[in-house]
């Protein structure tokens, strides 16, 4: 691991401190404000901003972070795990009659420089073999999925701590391997080739269905496990890939009568990105919501990264619809939420998203996310035994801004532990012998348990945005 780096860097503004500080977050305060974006400069409150650094090859870096302390007129300080885990300090200070100097000051740990000279294309060193397991696992750390995996890494990382604490695999510790795909397929499967040249046994994909497609025949002459963890359209199956999470046609099937019935409505809209994530649960849309006597008047598919969706609400408006299903994900749903709710659809629409989950709706803020619905197979308070001693035990070891356990982190720490039982049934066996085994460890059980729940066909809950957070309304069963 590479040293801790101190940057800095500072802006002067033609406003008094308090002027300036009232301004942080706001759509005013963009461009000069290190295009800080927050609903609430308070404790507890999610950002997002653009870091400048100018001492590392003048690039901007996007942080998402939580703030962890705030004097009005002062001081904000914020800790992140995006794009890697750090503390940043900004400080609002007079400069002269009604000018402030704003300071922001970040010690970048050794796993944050990395990141910096691997990003600029510098191959990070590859460590001998100490006899550890070696897994893999890539996330979204930076591009537009990085809102929903913002706690996967450490649910991956949690997970190992607590194998190597009960023995390891037949006495052999596991050593994690992250990776950053940032969102983007081609640099998964860059990763997925260097994690197989160190000797990961199976990699974990907390990313995109084209990452997991990239990372799947980037490794297909490897003896290496590929591991889907997030909710997919399914297929993409061999001997040596399994794909965990919920499956479009379930969560449909949870959502679009109950709606249809709520609104007393039939017409939808349906908004994606042009990818087969969204393709396939599309698909699955248009067969439910004809199944529930609806109809679709209308379809907009957009590019993974859009940020501007002024085009799709205006062809929401046109088209008459009075429900809208997303299938958008990340920060792209972020936008098209808090655009949605800015153009008054909220008045006139009711909208499910797929792929709603605590961190997404904490970016979207508690005023446009209210009402939105989602069908998933974990929350945070979900009603399952072991859950309350895993929030538990990732706050004692995280602390307490640390970002939400969502069910597209969560699964990630199941995987973890269900594939580290098969191994230590079977420590020399292939890949495809493990995933054989990873997808025969169904649980024949009920009720389900953390780190022993069905990551096939997980069981669904119906939860709708309120507030800052995701209510349960109801419990669906587990498909089949």
């Amino acid at each position: 691991m590479m040293d801790t780096v101190t940057i800095a860097a500072e802006r002067t503004v033609s406003l008094a401190p308090h002027e300036v500080f009232a301004l942080f977050g706001t759509a005013q305060g963009a461009g000069w404000l290190f295009d800080a974006h927050c609903d609430e400069v308070r404790p507890g409150a999610v950002v997002s901003l653009r870091l400048p650094l100018d001492g590392l090859g003048g690039h901007a870096v996007d942080v998402l972070g939580t703030l962890a302390r705030v004097v009005p007129g002062a001081v904000i300080d914020i800790e992140h795990t995006q794009p890697w885990r750090g503390r940043l300090s900004l400080r609002f200070t007079p400069g002269g009659p009604r000018e402030t100097r704003l300071q922001v000051r970040a010690h970048v740990p050794g796993e944050g420089v990395e990141w910096l000279l691997h990003r600029r294309g510098i191959p990070l060193p590859e460590p001998p073999d100490d006899g550890a397991v070696r897994l893999g696992a890539i996330t979204n750390a930076s591009g537009s999925g990085a809102v929903y995996s913002m706690s996967a890494e450490l649910m991956a990382e949690l997970a190992v701590d607590e194998v190597n604490a009960d023995g390891g695999i037949r006495g052999s510790a596991v050593h994690l391997v992250t990776a950053d795909d940032a969102t983007d397929a081609e640099q998964a499967a860059f990763e997925a080739e260097r994690m197989a040249r160190l000797g990961c046994r199976a990699i974990f994909v907390n990313s995109t269905s084209a990452s997991f497609e990239a990372v799947r025949r980037a490794v297909a002459g490897w003896d290496v496990l590929v591991v889907h963890t997030v909710l997919n359209e399914g297929g993409g199956l061999s001997p040596t890939a399994v794909r965990f999470g919920e499956r479009p046609n379930a969560q449909l099937d949870a959502l679009v009568a109950p709606a249809m019935a709520a609104a007393g409505a039939r017409r939808w809209f349906l908004v994606g990105q042009s990818y087969v994530w969204s393709y396939g649960a599309h698909a699955a849309a248009q067969r439910a919501i004809a199944r529930a006597g609806g109809e679709v008047a209308g379809e907009d598919l957009r590019p993974l990264g859009t940020s501007d969706f002024s085009d799709t609400v205006a062809h929401i408006e046109r088209s008459g619809a009075d429900l809208i299903l997303s299938s958008l994900v990340g920060a792209d749903e972020v936008a098209f939420e808090r655009q949605s709710h800015a153009a008054g659809l909220r008045a006139s629409t009711r909208t499910v998203s797929l792929a709603l989950e605590e961190a997404t709706l904490a970016h979207i803020g508690p005023r446009a996310g209210e009402g939105l619905q989602t069908a998933l197979g974990y929350f945070q308070d979900v009603p399952v035994a072991g859950n309350a001693d895993l929030l538990r035990r990732y706050r004692a070891a995280y602390g307490v801004w640390a970002p939400a356990v969502t069910a597209l982190s969560e699964i990630v720490y199941e995987s973890i532990h269900q594939y580290a039982r098969v191994v230590h049934l079977d420590p020399d066996g292939p890949a495809a012998a493990h995933g054989r085994a990873l997808r025969a460890q169904r649980a024949a059980r009920a009720p389900d348990a953390i780190g022993r729940r069905d990551l096939l066909r997980p069981r669904l809950y119906v939860a709708q945005a309120h507030g800052s957070t995701l209510r349960i309304l109801s419990e669906v069963g587990r498909p089949r």
